[in-house]
């Protein structure tokens, strides 16, 4: 996979991509949440997120206090101790990694604590999210490091243009 061609990419096209999304919050179609799902279903089955793992070598989830929980608790941790190890406070008083890439990130990219993972990383790129477009700043900046959130853009914006 070819990280740096799909950021330059994105790049290209943010403008494109902020304008359109901005139209689809003003005027989103009534079979919006449907379109989403099938272009999102399309675009994962195109693309394998462990020829990747962009997002878990550059971007770190926010914790909340249940991924605490269970996490600590697979890990067989107390919870202080598991955020002592691994997490800080961010300025928005945000719990997140202290260093990236990801702490529980194998060498083949997969996730040593998949089943237990954080909420954030079980809904990352937020694609098949109702109502799409109140998420569009988020949606935009998982252009850049998502190949999925590029593609799925991309799919939706010709298949919504085209009507």
């Amino acid at each position: 996979m070819d990280l740096e061609n799909y950021k330059v990419q994105a790049l290209k096209k943010q403008k494109e991509h902020q304008k359109f999304l901005a139209n689809l919050k003003k005027k989103p179609p009534k079979n919006l949440d449907f379109v989403v799902q099938e272009t999102h279903d399309e675009v994962f089955a195109k693309i394998d997120c462990l020829s990747c793992a962009n997002c878990c070598k550059t971007t770190g989830p926010l914790f909340t206090e249940k991924d605490i929980e269970r996490i600590s608790k697979h890990l067989r941790m107390k919870p202080a101790d598991f955020e002592t190890k691994y997490l800080q406070t961010d300025e928005d008083q945000d719990k997140v990694l202290q260093n990236l890439p990801c702490w529980f990130l194998n060498e083949d990219n997969t996730c040593s604590i998949y089943e237990v993972r954080p909420k954030a990383c079980r809904e990352y790129p937020h694609t098949d999210r109702k109502k799409i477009y109140q998420i569009n700043h988020l949606t935009i900046k998982n252009t850049l490091i998502c190949p999925a959130a590029f593609e799925f853009v991309e799919r939706i914006q010709k298949k919504i243009e085209k009507k």
